[in-house]
């Protein structure tokens, strides 16, 4: 710990206009493709890890949402404390680290419980980056262009995601093609325990980027009472004051967020239940989508919500991702009924390119709310709601409806349009209601910008 010190005396700030702020985002970005790859392949490896273990989908979708999402939700708080008092730099190259061997290590488990216990670990280092993320670069760039710098770095998200897939799929393809793999110093392993130990292990050099090039912004926009850091009940305390504004943002993203990561987790073997689709191809087309559509998506939102704010639109944030989220939903629940594979490889696509527009801007909402020595404590409390429920719950619903209420694998389409059908007006509903409160909370906190 002695290694993340408090950055803010001594150290020269680093500029907040020109190139270099924007080399930054594109470390972070990085940084958040490779978390995205090692969270995501689950959603390719599905069918060989449930006939390795002998597991149903309910169980499956434990260890690609619920192993990852509690321990990753909870350690987001302590470990946004750090970000919000020492040097992010540093705690963002260990996180780094830390995820990359334990997605390495899921590689060598032999057992459901093995898997999952890796997953944890993968969940742990990975909740040190986007409370800290968030927080350096609402201190590089002004407001006038801080959607779309949070939106470039979220782009990871869909290059990570879609890398996963594409990735993964030939990685399967070519061990499945060899019949049997031996990793020196391991022995003999599956195709998936290879794709986790392929994927997992480059990870290392990003954290060694990171350290080595990235400075510590200074810390800006902060309240003068701040000291040393604030306590985390005061910041409780200071979302407790402006309920309204934070919990029905945190809430109706959750919701929406719990669609958002079926789509994710389960498109893939949709394409491949239904439509007859092969791993690879069905990998190449969900990460096709996502590296696309869902970047397109992403950087869409951040220059919408942008021009929107700029001219005094103080909400502009969160009426990009409701437009959007309306938007998503007659494909989303289109995919439960088409019959046709190009149809539903459309109706994928474009579900995935409409829920990628609050990619960017939905933890920007809390940056936009809250001072500078709360901000990494803030997003990590809409990290815990949006995770438990949305990686946690999300994929784990789909499934459970697939088990229990279709009963039949085939389905997942349907279960899939079902919670849609359900979760996506919620989310609306929710927000809407937030929407004055999320207003005044955001013109009170320019006090502080």
């Amino acid at each position: 710990m002695e290694a993340i010190h408090n950055n803010r005396a001594g150290a020269a700030a680093p500029p907040t206009a020109g190139w270099y702020p924007w080399y930054v985002v594109l470390v972070l970005m990085l940084a958040q493709t490779f978390s995205f790859i090692d969270r995501m392949i689950m959603g390719l490896l599905v069918e060989p890890v449930r006939a390795s273990f002998g597991i149903s989908d309910t169980q499956y979708s434990l260890l690609a949402g619920m192993a990852f999402a509690v321990f990753y939700a909870v350690m987001g708080l302590p470990l946004a404390r750090i970000a919000d008092r020492y040097s992010r730099r540093w705690l963002i190259s260990i996180g780094i680290a830390v995820w990359s061997v334990m997605t390495a290590l899921c590689g060598l488990a032999q057992s459901f419980w093995g898997l999952f216990l890796a997953r944890v670990g993968v969940g742990v280092g990975e909740a040190s980056l986007s409370p800290a993320a968030y927080s350096m670069i609402t201190d590089y760039f002004p407001r006038g262009v801080l959607a779309r710098a949070l939106s470039l770095y979220t782009v990871g998200v869909t290059i990570g995601s879609g890398l996963a897939y594409m990735i993964g799929a030939e990685v399967v393809a070519y061990v499945e093609s060899l019949g049997e793999v031996i990793v020196p110093l391991i022995g003999r392993v599956e195709g998936w325990q290879a794709t986790f130990l392929a994927v997992g292990l480059p990870g290392v050099l990003v954290a060694v980027l990171m350290l080595a090039t990235v400075r510590e912004p200074e810390r800006k926009g902060g309240l003068a009472s701040a000291g040393q850091g604030i306590p985390v009940a005061e910041v409780v305390a200071f979302v407790a004051a402006r309920k309204r504004a934070f919990l029905c943002h945190i809430l109706g993203m959750s919701a929406y967020i719990m669609v958002v990561f079926s789509l994710n987790v389960w498109g893939p073997t949709y394409l491949m239940r239904g439509f007859g689709f092969a791993p690879s191809t069905a990998g190449w087309i969900t990460g096709m989508a996502m590296m696309i559509g869902g970047t397109v998506g992403l950087l869409s939102g951040g220059l919408i919500a942008d021009r929107w704010f700029s001219r005094g639109n103080s909400d502009a944030y969160s009426q990009v991702i409701m437009i959007t989220a309306a938007c998503l939903l007659p494909f989303a629940v289109a995919m439960g009924f088409v019959t046709d594979p190009t149809l539903a490889v459309a109706c994928l696509s474009l579900a995935i390119f409409f829920s990628a527009f609050q990619g960017g801007i939905s933890g920007g909402v809390i940056q936009l709310m809250t001072p500078n020595q709360m901000r990494g404590q803030a997003v990590a409390l809409y990290f815990l709601g949006a995770n438990l429920l949305g990686l946690g719950l999300g994929p784990t619903v789909v499934a459970a409806t697939t088990d229990y209420v279709f009963q039949s694998d085939a389905a997942l389409g349907k279960s899939i349009a079902l919670v849609a059908a359900v979760l996506v007006p919620l989310a609306l509903a929710v927000m809407l209601y937030g929407a004055r409160a999320r207003r005044e909370a955001i013109l009170e906190a320019q006090q502080w910008s």
